[in-house]
């Protein structure tokens, strides 16, 4: 008599926001989830504090979650209810927002997709840069205004991106690759970020600067920083004074990380221009003079993976699946301790 096949395929839940999952999961990726765990692709856990039937006994068998934006908090009452679970593994950025003590308390092993959402992010700064650095945002207002050609040679004469400074204000994953991405042009880069070494700042080809010479010195001053307590408002009224006139600031992190009403009071008075992707409160007040100032672009938080950019992260996160059903080490394992210098 042949021995019966065991199948040894981890149990995987998704646990994700209402929504999500159909906009992640390609049926390619669903294929894909299927062949490597025994999962019910269309179950996907909203809420773990009263879940359904269905996903309370999904919670209770499973090896593994599948999270991504909206995920529930994993906190020790949850936990309870699963005795099997060793391993998160999330298909977008940040883990801050469900992944707690209790997950580390266990010994669960978490993986994130952070270094993947960071791609498209820093495609949008390394635009953003480049736009401001020629300045688009202005030029397109007054050719608009002006339906004509006549006066603007003069009026842009003093832009362009040679030898234009450019501040990063944290070298964390977006970053460098804003950094990365700005090597080919001839752009001065400098960096500020205080667990970054002068001998770390070479080997990216910047020079390392406070943060006060940062915004003193920058023709643009990106925002990478993590979203800590150390870093609320780091951009502040007295920093955004330190900027020349006509300086931008971009900010894809979070929109704590400046002092909205101090940049609102130096954007009203013409003096800086703002890239913002990212805002205290989001969306800003109805009345917020950030909708309609002619020197801001405001974009509702598009910088990081929308549309088939979320595809990348499924297949990252059903890679890291794998290798756990394989026995294997994550690839982007997220470290205990690493979160109170993360985003």
């Amino acid at each position: 008599m042949s021995k019966r096949h065991t199948d040894d395929r981890p149990r995987v839940l998704l646990a994700m926001g209402p929504g999500v999952a159909e906009r992640l999961l390609t049926e390619r990726h669903r294929e894909r989830l299927t062949s490597l765990a025994r999962t019910d692709p269309r179950l996907v856990a909203h809420d773990l504090t009263d879940p359904s039937p269905a996903v309370m006994a999904a919670l209770a068998s499973a090896d593994a979650l599948l999270t991504c934006w909206g995920a529930p908090p994993l906190t020790a009452g949850v936990l309870a209810g699963t005795p099997r679970l060793r391993a998160v593994v999330h298909a977008a950025g940040s883990v801050k927002h469900h992944i707690t003590d209790a997950c580390w308390e266990r010994g669960i092993s978490v993986s994130s997709a952070a270094g993947v959402n960071a791609l498209p992010v820093a495609e949008y700064t390394l635009a953003a840069i480049l736009f401001a650095g020629k300045g688009v945002l202005a030029s397109a207002r007054r050719y608009a205004r002006s339906r004509s050609l006549d006066g603007q040679a003069e009026a842009l004469a003093d832009l362009g991106n040679h030898g234009r400074t450019v501040g990063i204000v944290g070298a964390s994953r977006i970053g460098r690759r804003v950094i990365e991405l700005l090597r080919p042009f001839d752009l001065r880069v400098l960096l500020y970020d205080p667990f970054c070494t002068t001998a770390d700042a070479e080997a990216l080809g910047v020079v390392r600067v406070d943060l006060d010479e940062l915004c003193r010195a920058s023709d643009i001053v990106s925002v990478h920083a993590p979203e800590v307590p150390e870093t609320r408002r780091m951009i502040d009224g007295r920093r955004l004074a330190l900027m020349r006139d006509g300086t931008t600031l971009i900010n894809t992190s979070r929109g704590s990380l400046v002092d909205e009403q101090a940049l609102i009071d130096e954007l009203s008075a013409g003096r800086l221009q703002a890239v913002l992707d990212v805002t205290e409160s989001e969306p800003p007040p109805v009345d917020s003079p950030l909708y309609e100032l002619p020197n801001v672009l405001l974009t509702p938080h598009v910088a990081g993976s929308l549309g088939n950019e979320l595809h990348r992260m499924a297949d990252f996160a059903l890679d890291e699946l794998e290798r756990f059903g394989r026995g294997l080490p994550f690839a982007e394992p997220v470290p205990i301790g690493s979160l109170d210098r993360s985003a």
